[in-house]
């Protein structure tokens, strides 16, 4: 499905409203941009060590970088932005519905993406029956993918009902992300 980051994009951006729709990147460097947020060491906020007398070893690894930085957004493969949609709507059903106004965003989205009919007939599909936790997880290779996938997660919904706590935190504990990764992330969105 070809349409995918179209899709992810625009939902992302309606999301976030005045963050990610006035940002030149977009919704998607939004996800890369938390998820790189996340997956740096040391605090929640800090800039990532640099140089040759950065302190190294556990707490400062930086001899790999992430796989995508915000200005890389391209990075994020149709294969992983199938699995970011898909937990967007299952973050979004989390609480056992979708809202009229989670739909609607939903909506607005698929219509500015242009999805053809064989797109709207599989997100439909995933609407009736969003995946689970499990198997967005299996798919997941990476800690920058999970840290992906989470932002994306995080992205779809504001955690107000039990449920979507839940929900979040399950998926964290599934994609092996620390409570440190998570306040980056949350630190990201207050940004």
């Amino acid at each position: 499905m070809a349409e995918v980051k179209r899709v992810l994009d625009a939902l992302v951006r309606s999301r976030r409203g005045g963050l990610a729709a006035s940002a030149a990147l977009g919704g998607l460097a939004l996800i890369a941009g938390l998820a790189v947020r996340a997956t740096q060491r040391g605090e929640p906020g800090a800039e990532p060590a640099r140089g040759a007398g950065a302190p190294q070893g556990p707490a400062r690894d930086t001899a790999r970088a992430p796989a995508a930085t915000p200005f890389e957004a391209g990075a994020l493969s149709d294969d992983e932005a199938t699995l970011c949609l898909r937990i967007m709507v299952a973050a979004s059903a989390a609480d056992g519905v979708i809202d009229a106004r989670e739909r609607e965003r939903l909506d607005a989205a698929v219509a500015e993406s242009g999805l053809d009919l064989a797109g709207r007939q599989w997100l439909a599909r995933e609407l009736e029956d969003p995946a689970t936790i499990d198997e967005i997880a299996d798919r997941v290779a990476t800690p920058e993918a999970g840290a992906r996938v989470y932002a994306a997660a995080r992205l779809a919904i504001d955690p107000d009902t039990m449920q979507e706590r839940a929900f979040l935190r399950m998926l964290a504990d599934a994609l092996d992300l620390d409570d440190d990764a998570l306040a980056r992330v949350e630190s990201g969105l207050a940004a």
